[in-house]
Order: C-alpha cells, then structure tokens, then sequence
C-alpha cells in the first residue's frame, strides 16, 4: 500500500454548496482516485475556478493531496534580493509600472544596479492627485489614473489574468506581488484580482525591495531626452526635464500606453517606429444584480448566492473584418477618468478588492488597424492612430461640456440612432451629459458596434436593456504605436542599448505579461552588459 507514501495532484469538480467542504474534498478526491478516503490526509488548494455554463453551478478545484502518510509541501514565499554595489553595472528604466518595477527586480538577481525614473508621485502623494479629478475635472498631467508608481494598473483594477502560457515565470509574478502583500487567494484563483484599494501598498512594497538592495527610485523625474553616442546612436543614459543626466550600461523603456511625448520624441529624432493595431470604443455599464441574474442563471431579483463572487463577462465577435470585443471587464466596479491632459475625456474602469459596487462595466471596443487611420497618416505619420485616438478623445471633452463630465447614451438609444432624454444612474463620479455617441464616433466603427451589441444581446438575453448606459470614450486600450526591436537581443534596431518594453513599446496587454516583458528585457540588457565588458 505504499509505507513511504505519496502526494498527488488531483482534478474535481463539486457543486457550488459543497465547494468549501474539506470532507466533500476528500470524498470526491477517494472516488477519482478509487481508493478508501482515510488513506487520504493532508490537503492543499492550488487552483480554484467558478463553472456557470448550465443553470447547476459547479466549481472545479485543484487539490494536492497526501496519500499513505505523504504530504503536500507548504509552500514558503520570501522575498530576498542580493544588494548591489555603486560599483555594479547599472540599467536605467524609464517607468516605474508593472515593466519596470519588475525589470529592476530582475536587475537585482542579475547583480545590476536598476536606477528607476518616474514622471509622476509615489503611490501615497498620487491618491491625493486624483481627487482634482475626480472632484473639480481637473487632470494633473503627470500625477493621475495613468501615471506615477505602479502605473495605470495601480488605481484601475489590478486584474492579473494573462494568456500567457509560461506557467513556471507567471507564477513568479504571482509569488512576487504576494510576498509584497497582495492576497495569497491570487495563487489559486483561475482569474485572479487584487484590488484597486490594495495594489498601492503592494507597490510600494516592491519600491522598497528595490530601495534596500541598492537601487534607486526617483519620482517627478520626466525624461526629455536620450543620451546618444553620435556615430554608433547608443544610448547610455537619459536627460530629464530639470536637467539632469541619469547615466548606464542600457536604458530600459517602460513608459505604459500613455506616454505620447516620448512617442514624438523618438520620432522628431529620428528612431524608428511603427503602427500597431489597438482599440477603441466605450465603457458599457449595467446593474450588477442583472448581470449577476444572467451569468448565473437566476431570476432578477433575487440575492446572489453567498460563495459566488460579482459576475464578470467576456464578450467578442468579428464584423466585417474587424473584431468588437469587451475589455477589462470589471465586476462590482466603477468608471474612472482617465484623461492625461485637460483637452480630453478619456474613461477606464475600476474595482476594488470586494467588488462590491452595484454596477459593472466594461470596456466595448472596435479593432482599428492602421489603414484605418489614413485620414490622419499625412500630417501625423507613424503617430497617426495616437492622433485618431486624441481627436476622438476632445470630442468626448466638447460633448461632455466641461470639466471630465463624460458623453453618454443609453445603450437602447445608441442601437435605435436616438437621443437619450434621461440616464441611469451610473458609477462615473465626474458625470455624465446626455450625447449622441452614434453621431461622435466615426460611422464605420458605430456600424460594426450596433452589430456587435446586438448579436452580444442574442447571445446574453437581457444584455441589450435600457438600464445599461454607453460612456464616451474607452480610447487606451493599448498603444497605437510599437517601437521595434531585435527578436533575439530585444534591442531598438536602430538604438544599441535601448530596450523598449512592456505596454507602451507594443509588447504586453495587462499587468502580468508588462511584468514578464519587464524580466525578458532586464535578462536583454544583462546579456548587452555582459557582451560589451
């Protein structure tokens, strides 16, 4: 029977009201392993995940369980770095977002010494930043929703689902963010989420691992300029806004999607870009209880089940050649401004750790590709989808009125080409202004979303409903533009030493795969260091 005994990974599936039972764990684990339950001891959950395809609601768990006297490993979680030297080669990074904080970290176990730069606030002075906004319209340009530490993830969410497939180097990522104080649930979840109210600390926490082993991390720190050897164009360090030089071995950009004067900074000197595919569109808003009502097969009205989180939901479609699709879903959430400057209206969504608002929403956005931003290529060139975005973004502005008060449109209203002469009641703290976002959105996306909406509400009954409320714009999906690089040393093929990464050079869509772009390059810029000494 096996004295020495043994721990094995096990598959199960039990109903909704079993889920939490250990006994029923055992049970189900003795019947898929066809042996007597008290051989089993020990039990560990590894992975959790909700099943809400058919009416009876079934959870699939993943346990590591011991057999015969075996036991499942406890799993111990430290965060250590080896302190650097002065003396130790140093990476510059521009961008202190998921990329970055998780390059220099890499940099750290690669014995270089990363120098971080940021243009906004640490996370503390940052939350402070977002009151303007949110009270009085008013964008702090280099401290808001978008930028400063932790970047665009920090006050929007912090989902952590990737696609990616590389399961040893995401669950370090996962490990990391845990041993800095995001919930230990994000290990098991299936689509795991920190919180918009926790990930402040858990970046702060990483900013202190970097600090204590020896790197350093400056913020209000813009970058104007990249120091460039004038024959070869490497570059060896970064010239910022008040003056000051920032000096290493390879400078790492992580700027986030947002960051358009560095995109017209390469361009006005001459380092080579490129148009990428992004998206655009809407958030969409709905009562949470009827999404919950439809996802989870119940009548309206009635209360959620207790062991069932915020429904979410995944929407997407092709028509006529271009993909529509739901973004960043965000259950139990809310809507926040997201603007960069003060001539636009851009929004994003939110939640907080309970996901506990009454509303969901979610991105709803159109693919654009690059020929579809002929009508701005001659002035803006490569910028020109950035250009596109901007235009659609002051138009939200005049439509809103003033301040971030955000062009609305029931959803009801958008499908029929009418006014809305009232709104429901929505998450946007800003405000909302009745517009006819069918007439401000250019007419080849406003066909493909009236087709795509409507085949989400045969496909969700109940979708298409006059609660349900469309805010203008959802315009930073991505970025626009993609700097290039080396496939094999991750490099600018024009710029020696520059390694574009993460969301804003065109390689990563969310905080995971920024922070595993972040890793890539600093192993890049290590192998760069290495060759050149």
């Amino acid at each position: 029977m096996g004295s020495l005994g043994r721990v094995e990974t096990v598959d199960v599936i039990l109903p909704l009201e079993k889920s939490e039972d250990q006994q029923a764990w055992r049970r189900a684990v003795a019947a898929k392993l066809e042996i007597d339950p008290g051989r089993i001891g020990g039990m560990k959950l590894r992975k959790h995940s909700i099943d809400a395809r058919k009416q009876r609601i079934k959870v699939q768990l993943r346990l590591e369980v011991g057999i015969d006297g075996g036991e499942p490993e406890e799993r111990s979680l430290v965060a250590s770095y080896p302190p650097v030297s002065a003396g130790a080669p140093a990476v510059v990074i521009v961008g202190c977002g998921p990329a970055g904080l998780f390059a220099a970290l890499r940099c750290l176990e690669l014995g270089m010494r990363p120098i971080v730069l940021e243009r906004g606030k640490d996370a503390s002075a940052r939350r402070f930043d977002l009151a303007p906004i949110m009270r009085h319209g008013t964008v702090i340009e280099d401290s808001n929703y978008c930028f400063g530490e932790g970047g665009a993830g920090t006050f929007s969410d912090g989902k952590l689902y990737t696609r990616a497939t590389k399961r040893g180097p995401v669950a370090k990522v996962y490990e990391t963010l845990v041993v800095h104080g995001a919930p230990e649930r994000i290990l098991i979840d299936a689509h795991p989420h920190i919180g918009s109210n926790l990930l402040p600390n858990v970046v702060k926490a990483l900013r202190e691992s970097i600090l204590q082993a020896g790197g350093e991390v400056h913020f209000e720190t813009k970058v104007s300029d990249f120091l460039m050897e004038e024959e070869s164009r490497r570059t060896h360090g970064v010239v910022t806004a008040d003056g000051r030089e920032f000096r290493g071995e390879a400078v790492i950009l992580a700027t986030g999607h947002s960051a358009r004067d560095i995109y017209r900074l390469l361009n006005e000197k001459g380092i080579l870009l490129e148009q990428k595919p992004f998206a655009m569109g809407v958030r969409v808003e709905h009562p949470q209880p009827l999404i919950d009502s439809l996802q989870y097969s119940y009548p309206r009205g009635e209360k959620r089940p207790l062991l069932l989180p915020a429904a979410s939901y995944s929407l997407a479609t092709k028509i006529h050649g271009r993909g529509v699709h739901s973004f960043c879903m965000c259950p139990g959430g809310i809507i926040v401004p997201a603007a960069t400057e003060n001539d636009e209206v851009v929004v994003n969504g939110m939640s907080l750790s309970k996901r506990d608002s009454p509303f969901a929403n979610s991105g709803m956005v159109v693919s654009v590709e690059p020929s579809d931003t002929k009508k701005y290529l001659a002035e803006h060139g490569v910028l020109a989808g950035m250009a596109m975005q901007k235009a659609l973004e002051q138009s939200a502005k005049a439509a809103g009125g003033g301040g971030q008060v955000a062009p609305a449109q029931r959803l009801t209203d958008f499908l029929n080409g009418r006014d809305s002469a009232d709104l429901p009641e929505c998450s946007y703290h800003p405000g909302l202004r009745p517009a006819r976002l069918d007439e401000i959105l250019p007419n080849w996306m406003v066909g493909r979303f009236k087709e795509g909406l409507s085949f989400f509400g045969r496909k969700m009954r109940g979708y298409v409903t006059r609660e349900a409320v469309l805010v203008g714009f959802e315009t930073r999906t991505s970025s626009p533009v993609r700097i290039p690089r080396k496939e094999d040393t991750l490099e600018h093929p024009d710029v020696p030493g520059l390694f574009p990464c993460g969301e804003g050079a065109g390689y990563a869509g969310g905080i995971v795969s920024a922070a595993l772009d972040g890793m890539r390059c600093a192993e890049a810029a290590e192998a760069a260091v290495h060759h050149l000494t």
